[in-house]
């Protein structure tokens, strides 16, 4: 029991240090499932209606994780902004990353595929 509560003791710390920012909604144009879509128009100033389907993001080269790369899963997509001082985590750019908002934030990039859009 004691555990438990170090374990959410710890985790409520690291989930309240995150700096976490809404910079808008669904981008005009865009889908309703729209992190594709969005994060077309972060890294390339426009709609690419072929990577609205986050999955489409798979076909760009595999890489290392850096700044402008994309973190994909099969239904979501996120832009890598900057690294933060813990492995793992970084500031991403994340359309739809929830509420269906978008956000600027810093989520763990485990078990993402990181992909280079300008490969």
């Amino acid at each position: 029991m004691f555990r438990l509560v170090v374990a959410a003791l710890a985790l409520a710390c690291v989930v309240s240090s995150a700096e976490a920012e809404v910079i808008g909604g669904r981008p005009a144009g865009c889908p309703y499932q729209f992190c594709g879509c969005g994060s077309s128009l972060r890294v390339f100033s426009k709609i690419i209606p072929a990577l609205n389907a986050a999955r489409n993001w798979l076909r760009f080269p595999r890489t290392l994780p850096a700044p402008g790369m994309a973190a994909v899963r099969t239904h979501h997509v996120m832009i890598l902004q900057a690294p933060t001082s813990r492995p793992g985590i970084w500031l991403v750019y994340d359309p739809n990353g929830g509420r269906h908002l978008t956000w600027l934030h810093e989520r763990s990039i485990r078990g993402y595929v990181i992909v280079d859009p300008h490969g």
